[in-house]
């Protein structure tokens, strides 16, 4: 069974990844409105009535701005840590909140959605994998050290969306200020380039085939310049850098046994789709 992904939203305006197989889905983060995500999704050829649960990694501006409207709009539980819940004075209906920890398991449909906890500043800030039939996917932005957990999961991974945030040299000769700059790159900040380079060259497994480069800064990155960082060292992995404007192709991941099974299921079609075969 194969995993289709797509990243709706990525970068400090706003983050929203989607993760399904043919049956049902997850978002990770809604930061951005509920109507953008439709129109988005809608652009995929996705359905929301696929969605069958939010997983919130933290209380950021930039990954719950939609929470509350989408949740109630369509009925999605939200799953959410406590902290996270009331640092970010989410308005939810109780019914649809589904409390957990940044330590554990979860299933929605034949979706496996482990949850860690990762170094940020939030007040329980966590990242995820998603998984199917042995089909590893994770969602891993946010993050200001590559702790054990993460080198972890990361091994683990057919495809990945990592955050790769800054450039040191356009942090360090940029506008911002003192403090900005120590916090971004603090161990509880964000990714470097560097740092994400590191991760991926060091600890990719062999069958990983698509990376998706996330929450790239807006002043202190440039997508070209990650693209070609990365390309130079991808080894056969498919690169894509994420947009803070517009979402990603659907792109499907399965295992190799899956290369001549190539068709989609009946009655799915998805115009943008790329097939990565693990």
């Amino acid at each position: 069974m194969s995993l289709f992904i797509s990243a709706l939203a990525s970068g400090s305006n706003g983050n929203c990844y989607y993760v399904g197989n043919q049956h049902e889905a997850v978002l990770v983060d809604a930061g951005i409105s509920c109507k953008e995500i439709e129109m988005r999704m809608s652009r995929l050829q996705l359905s929301l009535q696929k969605v069958k649960a939010l997983f919130i990694s933290h209380e950021h501006t930039d990954h719950i701005k939609g929470v509350a409207n989408l949740s109630k709009k369509y009925r999605i539980p939200v799953y959410i840590t406590p902290d996270t819940l009331r640092n970010g004075r989410l308005f939810l209906e109780k019914e649809l909140i589904k409390d957990f920890r940044p330590s554990g398991v979860t299933s929605i449909g034949n979706l496996t959605i482990t949850a860690f906890p990762k170094w940020h500043d939030a007040a329980d800030p966590c990242s995820f994998m998603v998984s199917t039939n042995g089909v590893n996917v994770g969602v891993f932005t946010d993050i200001g050290t590559t702790c054990p957990q993460l080198i972890h999961h990361f091994r683990q991974c057919h495809a990945a969306f990592l955050e790769a945030n800054y450039d040191d040299h356009m942090l360090d000769t940029g506008g911002y200020p003192y403090y900005l700059k120590h916090r971004i790159r603090g161990e509880k900040g964000h990714l470097s380039n560097k740092q994400a380079l590191e991760l991926f060259t060091t600890y990719r497994p062999a069958y990983m085939s698509h990376l998706v480069l996330s929450h790239i800064s807006k002043n202190n990155n440039c997508p070209k310049l990650v693209n070609e960082l990365f390309s130079t060292h991808a080894a056969g992995v498919k690169i894509i850098v994420a947009s803070r404007y517009e979402e990603t192709k659907v792109y499907a991941i399965q295992h190799e046994v899956l290369r001549e099974k190539t068709s989609l299921p009946k009655g799915i079609q998805f115009p943008q789709l790329e097939f990565a075969f693990a």
